[in-house]
């Protein structure tokens, strides 16, 4: 492996990915290292990812970044789960939210005390008893300093690479404008060691990160690293994706509404809607998605429908050689659960974590790939149950994937829950216990048992334990003002400023 210290960090792409790293490398390690970004503007970004999960707060907290004003500076709104709309079936809605839902015991998760209360009568919706569920579906939301909201955020891509390269180029990165025209390798290690651009002029860096989106120029037309195609289990393979002008307050979730071989996301910002329909081209033509997506939208559009094609599935190695995949350049699981961000920031931390400043080590390189690896193959499962667990059956796509083959890790998960209840836990999973268990409960599986420990409670104490949980949440919902009335006073967006 590469002996020589790393003191010139090259990072090829910008958007999303490429800013997120060139701002968290040189807020954090910057001192040490000189951080380039290349990027060209006659290069589009794919950049509709505009949903995130709560995680990505404890990277903002690491950079130091004042939420009120990045909320401000990228039109963003508060996310506190997604509702999936005729996902189980057609007319049928649930939604997966953040935080956790009522109480654990050592023994058992509360789903197991609910399953009790269904069944004697004594519980209402799964949903009733999770705060940010309520305040989702009541459009309300709040800060609160005794009992936090989990949440996380709807926000423009565009405008967030451009927040980060604010604060990347602040703490000494710099950015050259120009298209790379070729990546040179080194003949005896393999390792690369510049980017040519088609101007002339020559990159020449230490350790590289391919932020190049789907065309992987360094990861794969350069490495040659190989990809594992995972379109048998994620059929989907093409999106369509437009803005348009908001006719309503924003929502505090997300929208996953299934259509007849995909679904279509609605992402409320303050000044506009992120809209887009994920299809499988075996069943749609791109004809037909953009007609489906157009005749399911209300608002003037914003921007021209934009196609996309993708393939899902995961780069074989994320780091190879001195060059590390981010974003879509390290693979696609797809939208669905708006992991795409998560898993840069992931890979941007991991990355620090072990840093290489005196060498890349091959111990390093291999934990990397393989923590990174098991990451992305829970995420991976947990995408696939949704479209494999329903009880859909009204088109070719739905009867396809309820009936196709699922990896055996996500076929364990479905039979302990179904069985007994319970959810396998994988350490550092993305996806916790009540995110398996609202997803599995929505799609249709209802567990056949629950844990025996809920004996020990009286119809009595199960009745006034599963009513106080409900109270407590319905008053602390109650309280919180409408999410559009706290965006306004928090953080109102630069253009809607007076």
């Amino acid at each position: 492996m590469q002996s020589q210290a790393i003191k010139r960090v090259v990072i090829a792409g910008g958007g999303t990915a490429g800013w997120m790293a060139a701002a968290a490398i040189a807020k954090l390690m910057g001192k040490h290292l000189q951080i380039c970004l290349v990027e060209s503007d006659d290069i589009a970004t794919v950049g509709v990812g505009e949903a995130t999960i709560p995680p990505l707060l404890t990277l903002h907290k690491l950079l130091g970044i004042n939420e009120a004003e990045f909320m401000a500076a990228t039109q963003a709104t508060f996310k506190l789960g997604i509702q999936f709309e005729n996902w189980r079936d057609q007319g049928q809605d649930y939604i997966h939210s953040f935080g956790t839902t009522g109480q654990d015991c050592w023994a058992a998760g509360f789903q197991h005390f609910w399953l009790k209360g269904q069944q004697v009568g004594l519980a209402s919706d799964y949903g009733d008893y999770c705060p940010e569920l309520l305040a989702a579906q009541a459009g309300k939301f709040a800060h609160l300093p005794n009992r936090p909201l989990n949440y996380a955020f709807h926000f423009d891509a565009g405008l967030y690479a451009k927040f980060l390269r604010t604060m990347a180029e602040q703490h000494g990165a710099t950015r050259i404008e120009g298209k790379i025209a070729k990546v040179e390798t080194c003949e005896q290690s393999g390792n690369i060691t510049a980017l040519q651009l088609v101007s002339g002029e020559c990159i020449a860096g230490d350790l590289f990160i391919d932020c190049t989106g789907f065309r992987a120029l360094l990861i794969e037309q350069t490495l040659h690293t190989g990809f594992d195609d995972w379109s048998h289990w994620l059929p989907c393979d093409s999106a369509i994706a437009v803005q348009t002008r908001a006719t309503r307050e924003p929502v505090p979730y997300t929208r996953s509404i299934a259509h007849g071989a995909g679904w279509q996301w609605q992402i409320p910002l303050q000044h506009r809607v992120g809209n887009g329909l994920v299809y499988c081209s075996k069943y749609y033509s791109d004809d037909e998605a953009k007609a489906l997506l157009l005749a399911n939208l209300s608002g003037d559009l914003l921007t021209e429908p934009r196609l996309i094609k993708f393939r899902t599935g995961m780069r074989r190695k994320h780091w190879n050689k001195n060059c590390i995949a981010l974003g879509l350049a390290s693979g696609f699981i797809e939208p669905l659960e708006s992991t795409s961000i998560h898993l840069i920031q992931r890979s941007i931390v991991r990355l620090l974590q072990m840093f290489p400043l005196h060498g890349i080590s091959l111990a390093d390189v291999d934990e990397f790939n393989q923590q990174t690896e098991h990451e992305v193959l829970n995420i991976r499962d947990f995408i696939i149950l949704h479209y494999h667990v329903t009880a859909r059956r009204d088109t070719a796509f739905w009867r396809y994937c309820q009936s196709m083959p699922i990896p055996e890790s996500l076929a364990h998960r479905i039979r302990l829950f179904k069985e007994t209840g319970r959810v396998f836990k994988v350490p550092n999973e993305l996806f916790g216990e009540n995110s398996w268990t609202q997803v599995m409960l929505g799609q249709g599986i209802t567990p056949e048992q629950y844990h025996p420990i809920v004996e020990l409670m009286s119809e009595q104490e199960l009745s006034h334990f599963l009513s106080q949980i409900k109270l407590q949440n319905q008053r602390l919902v109650a309280q919180l003002p409408s999410h559009q009335a706290f965006l306004q006073s928090y953080c109102p967006a630069m253009s809607n400023r007076v």
